[in-house]
């Protein structure tokens, strides 16, 4: 059965139609109806057999697809234990949390382990109303996820609609406007957890002015509020640091991390505190719990993905080919489409590229992917593409990315000759 549907992506599509998301099905055909059976490094294979680069899943490929380090772990596990009873402790998910929290920011050095980043933010939610802070506080253009707690924190009104109501007392303030966050840190002092992303990428790769974090930092502990860095995307090397967060040397009460933990193996997520905002955990064991939190064969994953994100210098790589890869896309940009109202904007291995008009992205999205390209629109902001390469790529992998983009602009150009010529952003 498996051997036929790898040659017949017709029956795939009929399939997700009968089964899971007709939805789903209508955009892959939109794309040209690709089925992916196949990926290695930066590259996926459909199953008609074309490769096609992947500088898109969401920034959970900063090691690559199957890097072997991180598959040699996952595969020892499976050969021995891969799946837990809950009942007795396991080395693994010791050596997982040892090795996440040796590259954490000092002081966050206690752990719980989640399948994804929208339940590591549902579990910083809960861990902060155990530390009595019930307000949330979260930037007006973040994403953290779907699950209803999660939801409520992310600012966006056609994603919560359907859902309402959401969870009491949630404020949502300007991204970068430290005013209004402190506005509302004085009117609840000791009474705010305040959620934040180092660089907002559903929301477009949006960049808040440089000092932010330190002052949200600073602001937090001023009026008694819990910090808790979302880091889900923009962590583990994205942003050419391990955490963003670095870049101002702020630690926060309460880190998120997802995507990349996993190596691009398998889901995995974490929650990770200090001593003592964790300590409300510490005294009952089973407050809060999953059945498939920190099993052996996902704790192998994270103890490959740490371990390649070290040995390879990927953190540094990221920033290196981040800037050069920024500058590039800015160079074709400004060949081609000059004409149009754009930016071009990217920390690290984090890029967007922004258009006045949702209609442009989207014939930049579609036309990439028709130049072997898989990049991501934003879900927050559907007028910004937004690529998130891997770290791993070979200086191969970036001549073609060059190359195809290029062409891709090109295009673009043609298909939108008659456009108001407007200053580039």
């Amino acid at each position: 059965m498996y051997e036929e549907l790898l040659k017949d992506p017709a029956r795939v599509s009929l399939l997700y139609r009968q089964t899971m998301s007709s939805g789903r099905a209508r955009l892959a055909e939109v794309l040209g109806g690709q089925v992916e059976v196949e990926s290695s490094g930066a590259w996926i294979t459909t199953s008609e057999g074309e490769r096609i680069l992947n500088v898109g899943g969401y920034g959970v490929f900063i090691t690559g697809a199957r890097h072997p380090t991180v598959v040699r772990e996952v595969e020892r596990q499976l050969g021995t234990h891969p799946i837990g009873t809950r009942i007795f402790l396991d080395p693994v998910a010791a050596r997982a949390g040892e090795l996440l929290t040796s590259v954490t920011p000092p002081g966050l050095e206690r752990v719980h382990f989640s399948g994804a980043g929208t339940e590591a933010i549902e579990a910083a939610i809960k861990i902060a109303r155990l530390n009595g802070r019930r307000r949330l506080v979260s930037m007006i253009g973040g994403y953290h996820g779907k699950t209803l707690g999660s939801l409520s924190v992310t600012a966006k009104s056609v994603f919560q609609e359907p859902f309402r109501p959401l969870l009491p007392d949630v404020s949502h303030v300007p991204f970068g406007d430290i005013a209004a966050l402190t506005e509302v840190l004085r009117q609840y002092p000791g009474e705010v957890c305040v959620i934040v992303e180092p660089v907002q990428g559903e929301g477009g790769v949006v960049i808040p002015p440089a000092g932010y974090l330190a002052a949200v930092r600073e602001a937090c502990t001023k009026y008694g509020a819990l910090m808790v860095a979302d880091e889900v995307q923009t962590g583990l090397g994205r942003l050419g640091t391990w955490w963003g967060v670095d870049a101002e040397d702020v630690r926060p009460d309460i880190l998120c991390s997802g995507k990349a933990l996993g190596g691009a193996v398998l889901p995995v997520a974490a929650t990770i505190t200090t001593e003592e905002v964790f300590a409300v955990l510490d005294r009952d064991p089973v407050l809060h719990t999953s059945t498939f939190s920190a099993a052996p064969i996902t704790m192998a994953a994270v103890c490959g993905a740490v371990r390649a994100i070290q040995e390879d210098g990927l953190v540094e790589r990221a920033a290196v080919l981040g800037a050069r890869l920024t500058a590039e896309l800015k160079r074709i940009m400004a060949a081609h489409l000059s004409h149009h109202h754009y930016e071009v904007r990217g920390a690290g291995l984090l890029i967007g590229i922004e258009f006045a008009d949702p209609a442009m992205a989207a014939d930049l999205f579609i036309a990439l992917v028709g130049n072997s390209v898989v990049a991501n629109l934003s879900l927050n902001s559907d007028h910004v593409v937004r690529l998130t390469p891997p770290a791993i790529m070979t200086e191969s992998d970036v001549e073609f990315l060059l190359d195809r983009f290029e062409r891709t602009a090109r295009t673009v150009a043609e298909q939108n000759p008659k456009y108001e010529v407007l200053a580039n952003a």
